[in-house]
Order: C-alpha cells, then sequence, then structure tokens
C-alpha cells in the first residue's frame, strides 16, 4: 500500500515539528495545502491553534472541505485531528458561531461558561486520560501517561460510543474522540514527549499494510 501522510496547512499550528516528529516513523510526511495532495495520502493530520471560525474560513479559502470530506466519508483514511483539529471535526463551535466538518455529532463550546470559579480558563498544563474505549491509537499508554493541553474550547458532550477519552478539568471534557477511520485529541501529542509519541506512532500504524 502506498504511504504518505499529509498535514493540512491552513495557517494554523506548529506543523513542522509535528512533520519532524511523524517523519521519523518511516513514512513520508507533506505539510500542504492542495488537495492533489491531501487525495494521494494515506493518512491525513488535521493539526490547529487557534480560532475554530478562521480554521473553518481557510478551509473553504483553499477549496479543501470537499476533499477532506471525501478522505474522510468516502475513502475512508485515517483521518488524526489536534486540539483545534478535533474540534473542526466536530458539527458546530461556539467559537465564531461556526459550523464545522461534522464528522462527529457533537458541539464544541466555550469552557468558560461553565462555573468553575476554581479552573482557569484556558486549560493549560499536563494532564491525564480516563480511557473509555480500548483502541490501537493507545498501545502502551495508560492512565497514569500525562498529556499536554492547551485549549479553552472543547466538546463536553458526544455520542458515548465516539468518546475515546475524557479529562477531568472542573468537569469531565472529553479529550478524544474516535469513529471508524476518524480520530480526535483534543490534547497536543507532538509537544506531549514520550506519551504522545507513541500515540503518533499508533496512528501511523493504523491501517497501514506492511510494506
Amino acid at each position: 500500500m502506498h504511504r504518505k501522510c499529509v498535514i493540512v496547512d491552513y495557517g494554523m499550528g506548529n506543523l513542522h515539528s509535528l512533520k519532524r516528529i511523524l517523519s521519523s516513523f518511516n513514512i513520508p510526511v507533506v505539510i500542504t495545502n492542495q488537495a492533489s495532495e491531501i487525495e494521494s495520502a494515506s493518512h491525513i493530520v488535521l493539526p490547529g491553534v487557534g480560532h475554530f471560525g478562521q480554521a473553518m474560513k481557510q478551509l473553504k479559502q483553499n477549496e479543501l472541505v470537499d476533499v477532506l470530506n471525501h478522505m474522510a466519508l468516502v475513502e475512508r483514511k485515517p483521518i488524526l485531528g489536534i486540539c483545534l483539529g478535533m474540534q473542526l471535526m466536530t458539527a458546530y463551535s461556539e467559537e465564531g458561531e461556526c459550523k464545522g466538518l461534522g464528522w462527529f455529532s457533537c458541539n464544541t463550546v466555550n469552557l468558560a461558561n461553565r462555573n468553575d470559579v476554581e479552573f482557569k480558563i484556558p486549560h493549560l498544563g499536563w494532564n491525564t486520560l480516563a480511557i473509555k474505549q480500548q483502541h490501537s491509537i493507545f498501545a502502551n499508554i495508560t492512565s497514569s501517561d500525562e498529556l499536554y493541553f492547551v485549549h479553552g474550547f472543547g466538546v463536553l458532550e458526544a455520542v458515548n460510543e465516539h468518546v475515546l477519552c475524557t479529562t477531568e478539568y472542573g468537569g469531565e471534557v472529553i479529550s478524544g474522540l474516535v469513529k471508524d477511520n476518524l480520530f480526535g485529541l483534543q490534547f497536543h501529542p507532538e509537544k506531549s514527549l514520550d506519551s504522545g509519541h507513541r500515540i503518533l506512532s499508533n496512528f501511523i500504524n493504523i491501517c497501514i499494510a506492511p510494506a
């Protein structure tokens, strides 16, 4: 099977550090905003740090929404959304009051609207996961592993079978989503040292035939 991981460039996120880590797993990695490159991918990563509404605007301006939908829903390629990238997979966000890609039937909300005075927003720093279902993307990951978070918006409710993991921060916040070939992680595996690198390696290994 042809192997190529594409990192979608829509002007947000530390793309080059993510590329450096993914390239260490012996698979070609390309950063692009070109539909033709995305169409040739075996794996796709939607990174992101920034504003939901602006990110959707950039995807539309670059004419990437249709090709991403095709790769996600028709070609069913493994797609990983990281932080804002996970949120873009949801149906709607309060950040920009904007529709998302809608791959998961849940919404992204402003965490500051919860009455959790003792918890600062954004959620910034290291935290652990409560893993809700066993999946190969979490191979060799345990509930004691700490991952790095930085976000002020997040998902609080989703279809139970799509919840991969949650994290406690003034209540339960959904920190991972999964549905078939689609994966969303609210934390930043590329900033999470060995634990995060293991998760990225697991993603690269998903649905890849032997060379």
